[in-house]
C-alpha cells in the first residue's frame, strides 16, 4: 500500500480512525458491562471503517490534492513548449512526482539563468572589441582630415599622403564591417553553403598565387607540397573554402618570421581529405588555442591591430568549415610556429 497516494493515505488513516473507534468502544461497553455479539462488532468496525474511509477521501481529495493537482499543472504549463498542462491519475505518487518536477524545474531555470548570464557576457564583450576595433580606425581618419583641414590640404608634399592614409583605415573599417556581415549571416543560418565537386588542388595553387607579392614583401616562401596531386576532388562550397584557405594562409604571413616558411599539405583520410596550412612563425601559447576562433579574440592584442587583422577571420573559417559538417583545430607552439587543420569530404 502506497501511503503517497490519495487511496493508500485514506485506507491507512481509515484504518487508524477504526482501530482507535473500536477500541474506545469496546472498552466503554465493558465498563458498563454491556455483552456485544463479535458479529454485531464487526460489523460495527467494518461500517465505521467504511464511513470515515469516504470522509478521509473525500477531504484529501477535495481540500489538499486538488490544491496539489492545481500546483503541479501550474508547474508543468511552465515546462511544457506547447503549453498544454497535464494531470496526474489518483493512483499515482503525487507528491513524490510533484517534488521530481519541481526539482526538475528548478534544475532547468538554474542553467536557463546561466545561459542567460554567460550571452549577456559575450554581448557586452562583443560590443566593447566592435567599438575598440572601429575607434582607432574612425580617430585616425578625424585626425587626417583635420590635419588637412587645417592647412595640409594646400601642401603638396602632405595632403597626398595623408589621404592615402584615410582611404587606408576607411579600407580597414570596410572590411570589419563586410566580416561583421558574414558572421552575423552564418550564425543566423542565412548563408547558404553550395556543396558541389572541385578540385582542391587547382584552388591552392590559384590562392598561392594571388598571395606569392605579399609573401614576397614579407620575405617568406609559399609551398604547396602535394602539388602533385593533379586531382584532390572534394565536395564543398570552392569559394568559401577558396576564403577559408585565403585567410589561414594570410594569418601565416601576418605572423611568420622574415625567411620563413608556410606550407600547405593534403592527407588522405579514407572518406576525408585532412588539409593543413602550417607556418614556423611566433606560434601561440597553449592557454590561447581554445579561444583562438572566437570573435575578436587576439593573443596579442597590439600586434594583431597593427598586422591590419579585424579578429573575425578566424570566427567567420571555423563557421564555414563547420557549415560543410567538417572540423577545424590547431596545434602550436611559442616561437616554432602553428598548423591549422581542417577536413573535407572526398567527392
Amino acid at each position: 500500500m502506497n501511503v503517497h497516494t490519495p487511496r493508500g493515505l485514506a485506507v491507512l488513516a481509515s484504518i487508524v480512525v477504526t482501530l482507535l473507534g473500536m477500541g474506545l468502544s469496546f472498552g466503554v461497553l465493558r465498563m458498563y458491562g454491556v455483552a456485544t455479539p463479535l458479529q454485531a462488532y464487526a460489523l460495527g468496525a467494518l461500517g465505521l471503517f467504511a464511513l470515515s474511509l469516504l470522509v478521509i477521501y473525500s477531504v484529501i481529495e477535495r481540500f489538499i490534492y486538488q490544491k496539489v493537482r492545481i500546483i503541479y499543472k501550474n508547474i508543468h504549463r511552465f515546462k511544457s513548449t506547447k503549453g498544454r498542462a497535464q494531470d496526474v491519475r489518483m493512483d499515482e505518487d503525487v507528491m513524490q512526482k510533484v517534488q521530481n518536477d519541481v526539482m526538475d524545474w528548478a534544475t532547468e531555470q538554474i542553467e536557463e539563468i546561466s545561459l542567460l548570464k554567460e550571452q549577456d557576457s559575450f554581448r557586452k564583450d562583443f560590443i566593447g572589441n566592435l567599438a575598440h576595433e572601429l575607434k582607432t580606425p574612425i580617430f585616425n581618419i578625424q585626425g587626417y582630415i583635420l590635419t588637412l583641414l587645417e592647412g595640409a590640404l594646400e601642401d603638396p608634399d602632405h595632403n597626398r599622403k595623408f589621404l592615402m592614409k584615410a582611404a587606408k583605415n576607411v579600407d580597414r573599417m570596410a572590411t570589419l564591417v563586410e566580416d561583421l556581415d558574414i558572421v552575423t549571416k552564418i550564425e543566423g543560418g542565412s548563408l547558404e553553403v553550395d556543396l558541389v565537386e572541385f578540385n582542391l588542388s587547382d584552388l591552392i595553387q590559384d590562392i598561392l598565387e594571388e598571395l606569392e607579392p605579399r609573401a614576397k614583401r614579407h620575405d617568406i616562401s609559399m609551398a604547396f607540397l602535394d602539388e602533385n596531386l593533379n586531382e584532390v576532388m572534394v565536395m564543398g562550397d570552392a569559394p568559401k573554402i577558396g576564403q577559408v584557405l585565403t585567410n589561414l594562409m594570410s594569418n601565416s604571413l601576418r605572423y611568420g618570421k622574415t625567411e620563413g616558411s608556410t606550407q600547405v599539405r593534403l592527407y588522405d583520410m579514407e572518406e576525408q581529405f585532412l588539409v593543413e596550412v602550417a607556418d614556423d612563425g611566433i606560434g601561440m601559447s597553449e592557454e590561447h588555442l581554445p579561444r583562438i576562433f572566437e570573435r575578436f579574440y587576439r593573443v596579442d592584442k597590439s600586434r594583431s591591430r597593427n598586422a591590419g587583422g579585424t579578429g573575425l577571420g578566424l570566427s567567420i573559417v571555423k563557421h564555414i568549415i563547420e557549415a560543410h559538417g567538417q572540423s577545424i583545430s590547431v596545434r602550436s607552439t611559442p616561437g616554432k610556429g602553428s598548423t591549422f587543420s581542417f577536413t573535407l569530404a572526398k567527392a
